[in-house]
């Protein structure tokens, strides 16, 4: 299948935004940019009132972004636009006036994890562990790790980011706050999902819009902090380390 995102808005005024790439859902720089493109036009659409963020498959979520095009970096230019792909789908989730919902059936890794961050509420099945694997290529997870400390704090991020060989389960991301609820399987996600969903549409909008307000106030910041954090990112994926351990998969 080609890769692909999509959008379905209901008369209701539900929106589903449905990203997908072949490769467990690892996403490269076009597909980033719809997906954050997309996610601000929701957001601009009178008649969308609450948006389901997902991604297409059964199994992984989200693998972070095009490994194919991590490797062929070979300037800082090109490096910070292939780090701008996760900050700008960040930024559009943290600017968007509706409450976005997020269905995580799966694992997600490095730039999935800043998705499911940057979502409003989450909610997951019990096969969707995360982790933060940046530190393996001798970067960081520097670009979502605000979205991930804002949603889990300092410690258990900090622990993601250095134990970077480890999947972390399902509860232990329910436990410390990236997902509001875990489910047995795909199908019992989907009736969360609608539920919530369903009781948001009947709420007041604009009520959810000022909500949204208080509780991004103090990311206000974060256009000039991500695009740092992705010329840093840029500058060290350039390093002879990084690229010796990458050419290994060249």
């Amino acid at each position: 299948m080609e890769a692909y995102v999509t959008i379905d808005k209901q008369e209701n005024g539900l929106a589903t935004i449905e990203f997908f790439h072949p490769k467990h859902n690892s996403l490269p720089s076009d597909i980033l940019k719809k997906l954050a493109d997309t996610i601000t036009a929701a957001g601009e659409d009178e008649a969308v009132k609450v948006i389901i963020l997902k991604s297409g498959g059964d199994r992984t979520f989200c693998a972070g972004a095009s490994f194919d095009e991590l490797i062929s970096i070979n300037d800082f230019p090109t490096g910070k636009e292939f780090f701008m792909g996760f900050a700008r789908v960040i930024n559009a989730c943290r600017k968007c006036p509706k409450f976005i919902i997020g269905r995580v059936q799966g694992k997600a890794v490095g730039g999935g994890v800043g998705v499911a961050s940057a979502v409003d509420y989450c909610l997951a099945t019990k096969f969707a562990s995360v982790k933060l694997s940046e530190l393996n290529i001798g970067i960081g997870p520097f670009v979502v790790s605000p979205a991930v400390q804002r949603k889990i704090g300092l410690s258990a991020m900090s622990q993601m980011t250095i134990n970077a060989d480890q999947f972390y389960s399902a509860d232990w991301a329910e436990s410390k706050g990236l997902y509001a609820d875990v489910f047995e399987d795909a199908e019992s996600l989907d009736h969360g999902v609608q539920e919530l969903a369903n009781y948001l549409l009947s709420k007041n909008p604009e009520a959810q819009k000022e909500l949204k307000k208080v509780f991004w106030s103090d990311c206000e910041d974060w256009d000039q902090k991500l695009e740092q954090r992705a010329e840093l990112s840029g500058r060290l994926v350039l390093s002879e380390y990084t690229k010796s351990i990458l050419a290994k998969y060249a």
